[in-house]
């Protein structure tokens, strides 16, 4: 195994590196400078490293003289740190893709007419179903059944150049069979407050699932809608499969400054 005697700059990047935002970016999040050296640590192992544990991840580690550090730390630091992983997405996701399109939109001028495409695809996950967005459904290329996520891509292009500006997945829509759920477990009566109870809990729970789902089409014009009101790429123009904006766009595209631009492929989307 080789050893590892630090973070390399290519996934640390720090400040003094010209537009760099990687990992330095989400050192506020840690309180201790040794929190964040750990972190970053096993994240290299996990790019890096054959075997993805955090023993061997650890045992591949070199440090200078006096800065040893025990694998109970890292584990201390990786698995029992104080933070919420899901609060700590919501708080940073939104300003680091915000950081990542300004950079981009600088790095993209005077490369002539610019075209951004908007697309979706799908990322094959199967021996992980607990992974976020997995569901397993009919895969129209492979002509069968699959586990996979739903993936909706933002790219910018320009004559030298070709860059991501935004990727979202979407949430499996499961109402189906949530309803079929519902319909099995409903009784003509309820005796007792506590089953008055689980059943409410079990409608409100469909209800939030129905509310937080959107279709490929909405993620999209949400997408579009962000990139305009940033203005960094203002004379970009659009390009995307018939599939991918299967609805008429009306008010969002009366919104912007300049129309979207089809491409003459369809697919279906919904």
């Amino acid at each position: 195994m080789v050893p590892f005697v630090g973070v390399p700059q290519t996934i640390l990047q720090r400040r003094r590196y010209a537009n760099a935002h990687g990992l330095s970016a989400y050192q506020e999040v840690f309180c201790r400078d040794e929190g964040f050296e750990h972190v970053s640590r096993y994240i290299s192992g996990l790019l890096l490293s054959e075997n993805k544990t955090l023993q061997a991840i650890h045992a591949q580690q070199v440090y200078f003289e006096g800065e040893a550090s025990r694998r109970r730390a890292m584990h201390a630091a990786v698995f029992e740190a104080g933070w919420e992983s899901d609060e700590l997405m919501a708080q940073q996701m939104p300003s680091a893709t915000l950081r990542e399109r300004a950079i981009v939109g600088k790095q993209h001028q005077g490369g002539g007419r610019e075209i951004i495409s908007l697309d979706w695809t799908i990322s094959h996950h199967e021996d992980g179903f607990e992974i976020y967005g997995v569901k397993r459904s009919y895969d129209d290329v492979n002509h069968g059944m699959s586990r996979f996520q739903t993936v909706v891509t933002t790219v910018i292009a320009n004559t030298v150049r070709i860059d991501g500006i935004a990727v979202e997945v979407q949430m499996p829509d499961f109402s189906e069979a949530e309803r079929g759920y519902l319909k099995m477990t409903a009784q003509p009566s309820y005796e007792e407050m506590a089953q008055v109870m689980q059943r409410l809990v079990a409608l409100l729970h469909h209800q939030k699932h129905q509310l937080a789902y959107r279709k490929r089409t909405e993620i999209v014009v949400d997408v579009v809608r962000q990139i305009e009101a940033e203005r960094q790429f203002p004379e970009a123009d659009y390009a995307f499969d018939n599939g991918v904006i299967k609805r008429r766009l009306g008010r969002p595209q009366r919104q912007l400054h300049r129309p979207l631009q089809r491409t003459g492929c369809s697919r279906e989307s919904e």
